[in-house]
């Protein structure tokens, strides 16, 4: 990937503005971010941190626009994702349609998703509601 590319990323969980990751991984590089929402089911893990999958389903979040798609490099590594070894990473990382909140397309941006498999067996607790704040499972 080019470095001065643009790059469209839906985050909901601590990469989130306010949560604890978004400062160090996303603000250096997010020149927008606007709520959205896309096609998924969103899971609290005992692990203390959310995952989705593409069950349906409306997953909230934020639409980011990244200055360098550079940042997906370090953010893949946060998420424990290897393009080079998909099968063997914690998430997938797949482009996905995101929509605003009243469900019109914005585009398609780069989301990580976990098989609904795995978050049987990691234990997720499902949230109907779509939404996942760090405050909320403290």
């Amino acid at each position: 990937m080019s470095s001065s590319v643009l790059c469209h990323l839906f985050v909901y969980g601590t990469l989130k503005p306010g949560e604890h990751a978004f400062a160090n991984l996303c603000e250096p590089f997010a020149i927008a971010a606007q709520p959205a929402q896309t096609i998924g089911r969103l899971y609290h893990l005992p692990l203390g941190y959310p995952a989705m999958t593409t069950e349906s389903g409306w997953v909230q979040g934020v639409l980011l626009t990244l200055s360098s798609s550079d940042a997906l490099k370090a953010i893949d590594a946060f998420e424990e994702y290897d393009p080079d070894r998909p099968q063997s990473s914690e998430y997938q990382r797949s482009l996905q349609t995101v929509y605003d909140q009243n469900q019109r397309p914005l585009g398609r941006a780069w989301i990580y998703t976990m098989s609904p498999e795995q978050v049987s067996r990691c234990r997720g607790l499902w949230l109907p509601h779509g939404n996942w704040t760090e405050t909320l499972i403290a």
